[in-house]
């Protein structure tokens, strides 16, 4: 049996449609029961979504009908989640967020009493009891039929204190970080990190400014935050700021911008990271995980440096399961996942943007030498039948014909869409020109023979 339900990152869909109050009480009912704790202490945070209310309510209903309590966090970024459970030692963290996504999806992902994403086999087993349950057609004859004896009803209470917590927990990791006198903007996508993300910057000496920092549950990510870097990188310009960060409307991802406005996206803040972090002897494993669509420039610059590079699958959950197979600390994504395993066990935004600033040690981030970036071109082609590329042999011979003419020079990547008809092209050469030519040449082969 696959899982339904679960994508690569939670249950997502558009809230009050696919994601109802009914679906996100079984979901919560079904995972409390999955914990297999005498009576499970759940942590419930969201993001600024209109719907974060009614979704928090519903789950919370759900994890008290299987006799578990939900403590309700409020507003945090995803990477709360997994300090909260270490702290408290809950048995079970529910996340209500979209990341990225337009307000009017949300989503629900849960972190195991270990801090981490629940794996497949934790995900299918709750939409099995969830399949239970609706069968019985009684959320509190499930719950009872679970429990020895007499059926047990969870309590629901606020969470106090929990933004300051999470507020500690990343002062006391960047405690020698002196950002007294920095200039620094932030955008935080009208999401999560719209409260901690500048006050953890202000504790920490830095001139804060914030944008997009006014949620009104419709807002989120609507022409700003980190899927909309531009906006940020012409107001650090316009406004003589030294840096700026944009966070995703979770917080679990972050860019940034020079002060001379270039866009400094996850490549080059993992190279950042993975020297600094090398020089201080914290890279365990003296490696980083990246995915395949990293810079060729990522990996040239790692092969300098002396640092062995592991790539996986495009998402960070399979950055995840790399590092923990290797026991490496970090690992990340273009889109600005960024995962340091010494600190959290999911990528954390406001945490990244710290790690970096750590890492410029007082240096301007337009100054940076980490890696040289090569000229890239994406292009996605839209096509009948994405299954028929591995199938298509002038393709193959024209990828392998390009991938010979940039050896040790750059690299091709041909690879189909995971959800979406599509074919994604994507060239990296020294020059924008080349880059340009053989993206170009690529695209034009996969439309007449794919599209």
């Amino acid at each position: 049996m696959t899982r339904k339900l679960f994508g690569t990152d939670g249950v997502r869909g558009v809230a009050g449609e696919f994601l109802t109050a009914e679906l996100a009480l079984g979901l919560g009912r079904a995972a409390t029961l999955q914990t297999g704790a005498q009576r499970p202490q759940v942590l419930i945070i969201r993001d600024t979504r209109e719907s974060g209310e009614m979704l928090e309510a519903a789950v919370a209903a759900g994890v008290s009908a299987a006799g578990g309590d939900a403590l309700l966090g409020g507003v945090l970024p995803t990477p709360a989640a997994p300090l909260l459970i270490g702290r408290y030692g809950f048995d079970l963290a529910a996340v209500l967020s979209a990341s990225h996504n337009p307000y009017r999806d949300n989503g629900i992902k849960f972190f195991a009493g270990d801090g981490y994403k629940l794996s497949d086999e934790a995900e299918l087993a709750i939409e099995q009891e969830l399949a239970r349950g609706q069968g019985a057609g009684d959320g509190a004859d499930a719950a009872q039929g679970s429990r020895s004896g007499e059926a047990q009803i969870g309590r629901i209470r606020e969470l106090r204190g929990a933004p300051e917590d999470y507020l500690r927990e990343l002062h006391t990791r960047f405690s020698e970080l002196d950002l007294d006198g920095l200039d620094v903007l932030l955008d935080c996508a009208n999401g999560a990190t719209h409260h901690v993300a500048p006050e953890i910057m202000r504790r920490l000496g830095a001139k804060v400014t914030a944008i997009a920092d006014a949620p009104d549950g419709r807002n989120i990510n609507a022409g700003c935050g980190s899927t909309h870097i531009q906006a940020l990188a012409d107001r650090v310009v316009a406004g003589g700021h030294d840096i700026g960060f944009a966070f995703d409307g979770d917080g679990d991802r972050v860019l940034a911008a020079d002060r001379r406005g270039q866009i400094v996206d996850g490549d080059e803040l993992i190279a950042l990271a993975t020297l600094h972090l090398r020089d201080r002897g914290r890279l365990s494993g003296n490696g980083v995980v990246v995915t395949v669509m990293t810079n060729y420039g990522f990996h040239a610059a790692m092969e300098r440096a002396g640092v062995e590079v592991a790539s996986t699958k495009v998402g960070d959950r399979y950055v995840l399961e790399e590092l923990r197979a290797r026991g490496w600390t970090l690992g990340g994504e273009q889109s600005g996942h960024i995962i340091d395993m010494d600190f959290n066990r999911t990528g954390d935004g406001i945490a990244s943007a710290l790690l970096t600033l750590e890492a410029l040690g007082g240096r301007d981030l337009s100054e940076r030498s980490a890696m040289a970036r090569l000229p890239q071109r994406l292009v996605n082609v839209h096509v009948r039948d994405r299954g028929a590329l591995e199938r298509a042999g002038s393709v193959e011979e024209g990828v392998r014909a390009a991938e010979q003419a940039l050896a040790g020079r750059g690299r091709v990547l041909v690879r189909p869409s995971g959800t979406e008809p599509l074919v994604r092209v994507m060239v990296e050469a020294p020059t924008d020109e080349e880059a340009e030519d053989v993206c170009a040449r690529l695209v034009d082969l996969v439309e007449r023979e794919l599209g």
